[in-house]
Parts: C-alpha cells; structure tokens; sequence
C-alpha cells in the first residue's frame, strides 16, 4: 500500500472512530484499539503503524490500547481551533505565556500587586493539611504557610507520586480517581549536526520511520523552516519508549537515534555535536508530559478528579475535558469554578 493511500486509510478511519463515539444511545467505552478491531482495521504493516501512530500516539502520547474512544473521537481542539499545527519558536519560551498572564493579575489592583510580591518562586511543597478552619502548606525548607483555601495545580503524576503529602489523607474516592487516571509521558529529542543533510522546502520538515516495533523513532522533524541555518533535527517518542529511553545514557540515546538515521539518510552523515535529551517522568515536579483519558474511565470519576475536598482546591489541565493536555486546558481550568460534587 503506497503512503498516500495509507494516510487516507488512517484518515478514513479517524472519522468511522469519531462517528463511532457520537453514536446515540451507545453509553459503552472502549479502547481506541478495540474500535479499530471492531471495523476490522487493525494496523499490521510497519507502514500502516507508523502512519497510525502519526494520527493517535503523537496526539494522546499513549497506546490505543489504553486510550478511550469516547473521550478522544472526535478531537476537540481540531474540531475547534482547526487542524493546522503551529510551531512556536518564540526565543523566550512559553515562560513568557505565563509572566503575560500574572502581569495582567498583578495589575488589576494594588491589592493583586501586594499578593504577587508574596509569591515564593523555587519552593517545593511536601504537605498540604487542611481542616474546618482552613489549610496549612508546609514546604521542603520547613517553612508553613496558613490560609483559608489552596488550590492544587500540580500535574496527576505529581499527585500520584508521594511529592505531596496530604493530611488528613484525602478520601478514598478522591484517591481512586487520581490514580485511575493517566499521565502520560512525551519526548522530542533534539540533535544538532554540523550540517544538514536533509531534503528542505515545502512539503519535506516532517519524515515518518517504518520499524516492526511500533513507537521506534517514529516521527522525524527538522528546524529548517523555523530557524534556518540551526541544522536541527529531532525526533518524537512517546509512552513505553519514552520511558525506555529516559533510562538510557545520552550517548547510548544518540547511537540509536544515529542508526535509524543512517538507514534513512545513508551511512555518511555526520554524528551530532550536541543531544537534548528530556526526562520528564523522571522529574519528580513533573513526573510526565500530560494527561490522557484511559479507556473506561468514566464522567462521574473525572468529575470527582476535579472536586474540592473541603478548603483543598484542584486544577489543572488534567481537570478540563475539552482540552485534556493542552495549555488551553489548563488556562480554562483556572477560570472554571470548582466541582462542588463532592466535599467532606
């Protein structure tokens, strides 16, 4: 099947998903991957995964097998904001998303401003208790801060992880649903060469690799169109792999990056002068990239995922299911108002 024909198949099928999830008075879920088999369309080829991968594991960061049909057919975020992907390739990093946004708190009110210059950079929190009378933060430097309400933006590995300990401990309906929830882990690995060897100009930044094992260095990217002259490549993997290679050397990482690229480019090219190498669920602030909906994972949980217990506060992107994983989610969960379902 030549590649043309099997993205159109993919395409095809991403929109049988997404009619499949709409469908009336089916109230199951299933896994992406069972959706797949239920049409008979199993990815097989290396080709066909590859390009199968490209539309759902480069999206939710995890495996069809786990990702639910339900809460990710049709996409919101295309269906909304259309299907165009922008690289933002502004110098100052998305830091600058943030200091925008807290300028426009702080200057709302000398009041605003006053609770802006309280704000502790670089401080880790280890425990949150809270009771009737309103909630305690005690930070890694063992400093506590008193207050009558916090609110909890911390990523679902973070809270899944043993970082912050509450006390009381929270209940178990409120455990359950953290720890039935996903996060997911995604990893762009970036090479810097001393020249480029790859083809540029219109139609060639993205290159897909075909390999038995599905998720093997997939998805290919070079930096020619944003910063011309860089010659930078680099790479995405997502779940399981990611993990396996966040536990490699840096230099063990570049000799498997090197041999997919010598059987896409030959054996000439040159080695790179430096590897960017992310570890983001091996962070303990962050202990992944972002969250995904896992198959069976229900609208009642979710609604208990986001809920306050009594003066505890939580947001997050994981806590917006409209745009679940995004920066939009995460910027739209702090102007939500709380779950008020369920309390202590």
């Amino acid at each position: 099947m030549a590649a043309s024909s099997t993205e159109s198949f993919c395409e095809r099928l991403s929109e049988k998903l997404a009619a499949m999830s709409k469908t009336k008075g089916v109230d199951i879920d299933v896994s992406v991957l069972e959706a797949q088999r239920l049409f008979g369309n199993l990815p097989s080829t290396p080709l066909v995964m590859v390009i199968d991968y490209y539309h759902n594991d480069y999206e939710e960061a995890e495996a069809t097998t786990v990702t639910s049909l339900k809460h990710t057919y049709p996409r919101r975020e295309f269906k909304d904001h259309g299907k165009l992907s922008n690289f933002v390739c502004d110098s100052r990093g998305f830091e600058e998303l943030v200091r925008g946004l807290a300028c426009r708190f702080s200057n709302r009110s000398s009041q605003h401003k006053i609770l802006l210059n309280k704000t502790f950079f670089f401080q880790v929190v280890k425990e949150i208790f809270y009771s009737e009378r309103g909630v305690g933060v005690k930070l890694e430097d063992g400093s506590t801060y008193r207050a009558k309400y916090v609110v909890v933006s911390v990523s679902i590995g973070v809270l899944q992880s043993n970082l912050i300990r509450f006390t009381p401990t929270l209940p178990m309906w409120k455990m359950n649903a953290i720890s039935e929830f996903d996060m997911s882990v995604y990893t762009k690995i970036f090479l810097k060469f001393p020249y480029k060897f790859w083809p540029t100009g219109p139609g060639t930044e993205f290159s897909l690799y075909a390999h038995s094992r599905r998720g093997y260095y997939p998805f290919w990217q070079h930096l020619e169109n944003e910063y011309p002259g860089s010659n930078i490549l680099f790479v995405t993997i997502t779940s399981e792999e990611s993990r396996r290679v966040e536990k490699l050397s840096n230099e063990a990482v570049q000799r498997e990056a090197m041999d997919v690229l010598r059987k896409m480019y030959g054996d000439r090219i040159p080695n790179p002068e430096q590897i960017l190498v992310p570890r983001w669920s091996m962070d303990r602030l962050y202990k992944g990239s972002y969250s995904n909906w896992p198959n069976g994972y229900t609208k009642a949980k979710h609604d208990q995922l986001k809920a306050r217990v009594g003066s505890v506060y939580f947001t997050g992107e994981h806590t917006n299911s409209r745009y679940l994983g995004y920066a939009t989610g995460a910027y739209l969960a702090g102007w939500l108002p709380a779950c008020p379902l369920y309390t202590i």
